[in-house]
């Protein structure tokens, strides 16, 4: 597979297959996602995955992922300015639609949000956490990191939806994994294969023209 293909095939799955993710396929997988830029070589990240037997015990783990815990960070800034509000606002709009989750339903919106902590079906998944020494020129190589490993798993004909979300469950997630409080969990990811019949699966966002964003001197 191009890159560009797998760069265009790629989008967030929120519904999977009961379909098994073999663990040597995340290694081989992650062994080549950590080819990833990162600055001074530092490789700031730290990779739990969970799958088969260990993501029952993950997701015995907590019987109730909707008690409130102590965000190990603001997903958003809290007065997200423009033209960023709008495009968070309308993708969300974009996916109740498709649900058929009415504005006044907060209780269907509320549950489609707990999914993120089922990790949507998916059989495996994968932690990434870092040291809280780093700061965010680390964090952007988290990121080089993370869109590594999903181009690399479309290749391998994977599907995946990166999940900030696992940020405002750091105590429960670091508490399974047994980290140090030096280490902070910086997001999830689930990890399988599409359910190409799924309503929401059919959720491609928008992207602002470039000629917004991007400037030619």
């Amino acid at each position: 597979m191009h890159v560009s293909k797998a760069v265009e095939s790629r989008q967030s799955i929120r519904e999977y297959l009961e379909k098994p993710v073999d663990n040597q396929l995340i290694r081989e997988i992650l062994e080549k996602s950590a080819r990833a830029a990162n600055g001074g070589n530092l490789q700031p990240w730290q990779i739990f995955v969970i799958n088969k037997e260990s993501m029952a015990d993950f997701l015995k783990h907590q019987s109730e992922w909707a008690k409130p815990e102590t965000p190990a960070y603001d997903i958003y800034p809290p007065k997200l300015k423009e033209p960023y509000r709008t495009s968070r606002y309308e993708l969300g709009e974009q996916m109740y639609s498709l649900l058929g989750i009415d504005r006044e339903d907060k209780e269907g919106r509320f549950m489609q949000v707990l999914k993120n902590f089922e990790f949507f079906g998916a059989p495996a998944a994968i932690f990434c956490f870092v040291d809280k020494q780093m700061g965010p020129p680390q964090w952007s190589d988290l990121g080089m990191f993370l869109q590594t490993f999903m181009l690399l798993a479309q290749e391998a004909g994977l599907d995946t939806c990166a999940q900030e979300a696992w940020s405002m469950k750091q105590e429960s997630v670091s508490d399974f994994f047994k980290v140090d409080n030096e280490t902070m969990v910086f997001c999830g990811m689930a990890i399988g294969h599409k359910d190409p019949e799924a309503t929401i699966n059919k959720l491609r966002s928008e992207r602002r023209p470039i000629d917004e964003w991007a400037t030619f001197v």
